[in-house]
């Protein structure tokens, strides 16, 4: 099963990914996808470090989350936006090779025994990117939150630390009439 959590930059999607994941396992799994940049982002994943406890699992990949066993297990995976920069660099932007790598690990979740909480930005609803590779990067990470959002049983979009819940549990009977 997927929940997936989107929303804007520190809009809470860490923090609430962390707590659902502890709700509904006493040890959760951390998967972070962040390549190590620059001294900027080493700050970032040491304060995302220190905001989980010893009960979690963390591992640090960047592109084939795929190639470890998660069965049984809930896991969040923070988060898309890093996990696609690392597809879209090594593919030297291309959308279409990206997109079907990532679509691939998305497919591999999806049907592994396991409660994926995947959190992602909404990186759309800025201003459009001034540079070709940063507008082909907004519609790649577009098409990704799509599929993500159509695979996954339930998707938040955190504003100001409050999660709304805009897709119901797929147990939920969508066609009813009102």
């Amino acid at each position: 099963m997927i929940i997936f959590i989107t929303g804007g930059v520190r809009s809470g999607k860490s923090r609430y990914a962390q707590q659902r994941a502890k709700e509904l396992s006493e040890s959760p799994v951390y998967v972070a996808t962040a390549r190590h940049w620059d001294g900027d982002f080493e700050k970032r994943i040491k304060r995302h470090q220190q905001d989980r406890g010893p009960e979690w699992k963390n591992y640090e990949v960047e592109k084939y989350v795929s190639k470890i066993s998660f069965t049984e297990k809930t896991v969040v995976i923070d988060c898309v936006t890093l996990w696609l920069t690392n597809f879209f660099i090594d593919h030297k932007q291309d959308i279409d090779k990206s997109l079907t790598e990532f679509k691939k690990e998305i497919d591999h979740i999806e049907n592994t025994n396991a409660t994926f909480i995947v959190v992602s930005n909404e990186i759309g609803m800025g201003v459009h990117a001034e540079t070709e590779a940063g507008r082909k990067f907004v519609d790649l990470h577009g098409w990704a939150n799509q599929y993500v959002a159509e695979k996954a049983a339930e998707v938040f979009l955190m504003v100001s630390g409050i999660s709304l819940k805009v897709k119901p549990s797929k147990s939920h009977n969508l066609n009813a009439e009102i």
